[in-house]
């Protein structure tokens, strides 16, 4: 349970893209503190793109929107398990600003399109229908100053029946985390808290046609087809960061 609810917003059109890779690959690039989680001996690399809707303070009537696409893995820590985010981009320079300021993540500006439906067009992992009802174009191109460059573009949709990840399933793994953790320039670790329902997931099919968040990121892009999930829209809160 939450210390106190500090923020609300809404998640929605998220698609989580998930790849195995070996758990050393991932733990040369963790901060002191933080050890890497795996399932059934795996480790996992994430890229997800998702809109957070309304995000405010609790109490107050309106909030900033705004797309935003991540990096992440999934580790142990002292607070117990959790994700860290080897990236964050997000189209909003008021939200990357905060995000940076209140909860030491590694925001960065980007400019990103994201719209209904698109037309797929050229080779990518999957096939999605873009004419699908619920298909997701999103296109994000980083902009920051002073850090790598990356790319993201790809439509998907659901391709699938609704459901509820099982305890000790790989989605659940992958989905149902509720804690954070970041690494200040100090080197100090801090984490952060969110609540909200369990996911409500639906399988995936995706059209990549660019992904340089791996390189951005000084990692090899890994090697397959990724596993995917749709994530129905939900109503997130979340507490203010805090030493770990």
């Amino acid at each position: 349970m939450l210390g106190r609810r500090w923020l609300e917003m809404t998640w929605r059109d998220g698609l989580f893209a998930h790849w195995p890779v070996d758990p050393s690959t991932v733990a040369a690039a963790l901060p002191d503190g933080l050890s890497v989680a795996t399932h059934d001996g795996d480790a996992y690399l994430g890229v997800v793109p998702f809109v957070m809707e309304d995000i405010r303070p609790r109490g107050v009537p309106r909030g900033l929107s705004f797309p935003e696409l991540n990096l992440r893995t999934y580790v142990e820590g002292p607070n117990g398990p959790g994700v860290y985010f080897h990236s964050l981009d997000a189209d909003d320079r008021l939200g990357v600003a905060v995000a940076r300021g209140l909860f030491r993540l590694p925001y960065y500006r980007a400019e990103t399109d994201v719209r209904g439906t698109a037309a797929s067009g050229g080779a990518g992992q999957g096939g999605v229908d873009a004419d699908a009802r619920d298909a997701v174009r999103f296109a994000s191109r980083r902009v920051h100053e002073g850090v790598p460059h990356a790319r993201f573009d790809a439509t998907y949709a659901p391709a699938g029946e609704a459901f509820t990840p099982d305890i000790g399933s790989l989605p659940a793994f992958l989905l149902e985390n509720y804690r954070f953790y970041t690494a200040g320039e100090s080197g100090r670790l801090y984490v952060g808290e969110i609540e909200h329902d369990p996911w409500t997931l639906r399988p995936a099919e995706a059209d990549i046609r660019a992904n340089t968040l791996f390189a951005a990121n000084g990692f090899e892009a890994p090697d397959g087809d990724p596993i995917l999930h749709y994530a129905e829209p939900i109503a997130v809160t979340a507490d203010r960061i805090r030493r770990a």
